[in-house]
């Protein structure tokens, strides 16, 4: 039996470049990976209730089988969890077992998980070192690679936070077989988003691949992680701290996650919101004359075959571009859109409220209704005024 592919995507960032390694079963011998990257034996383990039952206790296992003395924080699951309250906890584990500015701390888990521990890492004892073993679509395609670290806001999404690049990725594809379907479909909408951003073909393949995809083929699986990586990796590479290029990277989320925000971060997953910002802003793009009807089908197209909804529902014009306003991206008051001119390449362009305001009329013709205002409760004992009696 042939032994699993590695695939090694660097990170080049100077001092601080790392590699992504991707392999299947790779989870289970991170423990001598960890060995080569830190003379530290002290490893904290930050995961989450579900990720936990599936993996932490072999994982645990194997770290110590491998010399290294592994400390388990297990949180809440979910977008919710992403405040600044869960980072005092994962702070006070690491305080309460007195870990020092050569202590490792390992993220095991999805975005969500991989954000919390590289914040905390980030502002404890000014930074310590960590390390990324995404579990989830998402975050083995886009959130572990980068260096994006922090938490929400009850106003929006990651508006608190840092950068701090971890010192490796370790990405195991067979743990995505594990996921809820749910969750692998969410995953989908960060690796369409490559292709519009950087790569026509890379979006053709998908067109042609996207049955395989869905059937979690492992030879289609392999390639999207790695493409998916090196883009973000050669993005990241020329602007890591998101000055200027890197911000195509969030195309699909002005609207998305304006999209989880306004749903207060239940009931619609990250790249369920991301999967309609991506075609909402392609026809925003069609609406402001900068792609044509093509752009907008092709990924229309790509986005239901994939499972994904394609359409806004059940919110005003005025909420969405509200929500739009607490955006990190929002410079002195404008919103900065990622626009498709073409597959394969985006532009960054201010948003007008107006024009804004005329696409959505235009798109979604929103259903008039009355106002909701209270009713006076009727006293059957005499007719209301102007009513017959």
């Amino acid at each position: 039996m042939n032994a699993p592919v590695e695939r090694i995507i660097p990170v080049r960032l100077g001092e601080r470049s790392y590699e992504v390694v991707i392999k299947q079963g790779i989870l289970s011998v991170v423990g001598e990976r960890l060995r080569r990257l830190s003379k530290s034996r002290k490893v904290g383990i930050v995961t989450d209730t579900h990720v936990a039952r599936r993996y932490l206790k072999e994982f645990h296992r194997s770290l110590r089988k491998d010399g290294l003395e592994s400390f388990p924080i297990v949180l809440p699951p979910g977008e919710r969890s992403k405040t600044l309250e869960t980072v005092s906890t994962i702070l006070n584990a690491l305080a309460r077992h007195k870990f020092d500015r050569q202590s490792l701390l390992l993220a095991l888990g999805g975005g969500v998980v991989g954000d919390l521990a590289g914040f905390a890492a980030a502002i404890y004892q000014r930074g310590i070192p960590f390390i990324q073993v995404p579990t989830t679509l998402v975050a083995q395609v886009d959130s572990s690679v980068g260096g994006k670290t922090g938490v929400d806001h009850p106003l929006g999404k990651n508006l608190i936070g840092a950068f701090h690049q971890p010192r490796a990725v370790f990405i195991d594809p067979d743990t995505l077989r594990t996921l809820p379907r749910r969750e692998w479909v969410a995953g989908l909408a960060e690796v369409i988003k490559y292709g519009i951003i950087a790569d026509e073909t890379f979006f053709a393949y998908l067109e042609e691949a996207m049955p395989g995809l869905l059937k979690q083929e492992p030879e289609a699986v392999m390639h999207v992680i790695a493409r998916s990586c090196q883009i973000k990796a050669d993005v990241v590479a020329e602007d890591e701290r998101e000055s200027d290029q890197r911000r195509i990277l969030n195309y699909g989320h002005t609207i998305g996650h304006a999209l989880e925000s306004l749903a207060g971060y239940r009931g619609m997953i990250h790249g369920e919101a991301v999967g309609i910002g991506l075609v909402e802003e392609a026809d925003l793009a069609l609406h402001m004359g900068l792609c044509g009807q093509d752009v907008v089908n092709r990924i229309r197209s790509l986005v239901r075959q994939s499972g994904l909804s394609d359409r806004l529902t059940k919110v005003s014009s005025p909420l969405l571009w509200e929500a739009m306003q607490h955006d990190k991206k929002v410079v002195a008051g404008q919103v900065f859109g990622v626009w498709p001119v073409r597959i394969g390449k985006v532009m960054i362009r201010p948003l007008d409220k107006q024009v804004f305001a005329d696409w959505y009329r235009r798109r979604h013709a929103e259903t008039r209704r009355p106002k909701n205002r209270r009713l006076p409760r009727l006293n059957r004992s005499r007719p209301l005024k102007g009513m017959c009696g």
